[in-house]
């Protein structure tokens, strides 16, 4: 045996010495794959890019926020205010030049019918920005 460092009595006997060419062939594939594929990861592509000219962003709206409690009175922005009050201020923020946006938060005992007419008055004002706050 070419392997073998001690006198074998009989052919029977087990081999223990591992065998290293197989391991050696594999690394060299290895080895050869890395060094193809590396050239090509780090090959940088040069790119002239456009440049451009950004406009400013517009300005965000305001929010207000309409309460309305359980007994059916309402917030503007934690100012009490009634009906008439409300339709006043809703056509006075639909005049702005950047209507806000309206956010409406009711009470989980309040009647359906104040919010509703809350809804119907920011719908008659031409306020199309409307969101209902609720409870995450």
């Amino acid at each position: 045996m070419a392997f073998g460092s001690g006198d074998f009595d009989s052919d029977d006997e087990v081999m223990s010495e591992i065998n290293m060419t197989p391991l050696v062939d594999v690394m060299l594939v290895l080895l050869i794959i890395f060094m193809v594929t590396m050239p090509v990861l780090t090959h940088a592509v040069k790119v002239q890019l456009p440049q451009a000219a950004s406009a400013p962003a517009e300005p965000r709206p305001q929010a207000v926020t309409l309460v309305i409690d359980a007994a059916g009175g309402l917030r503007w922005n934690d100012e009490v205010v009634d009906a008439a009050g409300l339709e006043r201020r809703l056509a006075a923020a639909a005049r702005a030049p950047v209507p806000p946006e309206i956010r409406i938060s009711a009470d989980r005992n309040a009647r359906y019918e104040p919010v509703a007419q809350a809804l119907a008055a920011t719908q008659r004002a031409g306020l199309s920005r409307v969101g209902i706050l609720t409870l995450p």
